[in-house]
């Protein structure tokens, strides 16, 4: 009877697998660079055929180091950046990262749908407006005056 349910709640909990452009989050973590530009958009594919710079290497070191240190099954810990126009890589999924938006750090977890687009794109730079009531010297107010 264990046996059964431990079957059930199995069956239960089958997530989808993840597939980037037809390969597995498995294979993905396994291509070099030169085979995951195929997969990417093009100003992506441009951008690192000119080579990954110092800069967005020492990030990748950076979120290596977390995750060693991470416990198993544990998330690792954040990593601070203001690198917003770094592409997000395979290697950085579900890492921790605190991208700068100019004011402070949006701490945002990497997730395998983000491949391919970059950082800035997860940490908005300016506050949405919430368009309210008019304000005291709205122009259609100030030109009517009830006797």
């Amino acid at each position: 009877m264990d046996a059964e349910k431990v079957a059930i709640l199995r069956k239960k909990r089958a997530f989808r697998k993840f597939t980037f452009r037809g390969i597995e989050l498995d294979q993905l973590l396994d291509l070099s660079n030169e085979e995951l530009m195929e997969l990417i958009s093009a100003r992506a594919r441009r951008r690192m055929s000119r080579g990954l710079k110092r800069k967005p290497m020492a990030l990748i070191k950076r979120l290596r180091q977390a995750k060693k240190e991470a416990a198993p099954g544990e998330k690792p810990r954040g990593v601070k950046t203001h690198l917003r126009d770094m592409i997000i890589v395979p290697e950085m999924i579900g890492s921790i990262i605190g991208i700068y938006n100019g004011k402070q750090f949006c701490g945002v977890e990497m997730k395998p749908e983000m491949i391919g687009m970059y950082l800035g794109e997860f940490a908005i730079t300016y506050k949405p407006v919430r368009h309210g009531r008019p304000g005291v010297s709205a122009a259609h107010q100030t030109r009517f005056i009830p006797l």
